[in-house]
């Protein structure tokens, strides 16, 4: 049993392009990916990103009405960030991307000892979709998240890949396929243990 010194926290933004209530593979992927990291003691919340009025932008803050900072906020508390995406034409989301263009903002975010504020934390990714593109969706996050200071640790994703042009969606599926189950466990301890890592043995100051 993990105590409380020991606990992680994760959350998770989903890419979907469907408003709530529809049903969202990409959520039900992030949702396994929380089942997942509860043994290892890491609890969170999932963010459906269309949900909320986040602004285009490279900037922390957008003004008026900009959904980001609250979620912002949510990510600097956990100490695991989870982006679970859709594949459209071979690429994550749109909505993903947006998330990605508003973490550019962590750039110029430092600590006193002029870390990232982003240090420290680890990222995993889930991506589900009909067409081919995992590895594709999975590399350019990869970057992405290592560009603004995320960790990556090992076996860091998890996907379900239909047959191109295919109908079956992830959520329809009658049970959640072996592989795709193992990679989940497999990402999941892995973050859990990095996680654990850095919070004893912080980044050196830049």
């Amino acid at each position: 049993m993990t105590d409380a010194s020991t606990s992680l926290s994760a959350v998770v933004l989903v890419g979907t392009l469907k408003p709530s209530p529809a049903p969202s593979s990409a959520e039900l992927l992030g949702h396994q990916v929380l089942a997942a990291l509860e043994p290892h003691g890491a609890r969170g919340d999932v963010v459906r990103l269309v949900d909320h009025d986040v602004k285009p932008g490279v900037e922390t803050d957008m003004g008026d009405g900009d959904a980001w900072p609250a979620i912002r906020e949510q990510i600097l508390a956990a100490d695991i960030l989870v982006l679970a995406t859709p594949i459209w034409l071979g690429q994550p989301s749109s909505v993903t991307k947006r998330a990605l263009e508003r973490l550019d903002a962590e750039l110029s975010e430092t600590d006193d000892e002029g870390r990232l504020l982003t240090y420290g934390k680890v990222a995993l990714v889930a991506v589900v979709g009909n067409e081919d593109g995992a590895h594709h969706v999975s590399a350019e996050l990869f970057q992405a998240l290592d560009d603004v200071g995320f960790t990556i640790p090992a076996a860091a994703v998890t996907y379900w890949v239909g047959p191109a042009m295919g109908s079956t969606d992830f959520q329809d599926l009658d049970e959640t396929p072996e592989s795709t189950a193992a990679a989940t466990k497999t990402a999941a301890a892995n973050a859990a243990h990095l996680a654990r890592l850095l919070r004893e043995s912080p980044y050196p100051a830049s």
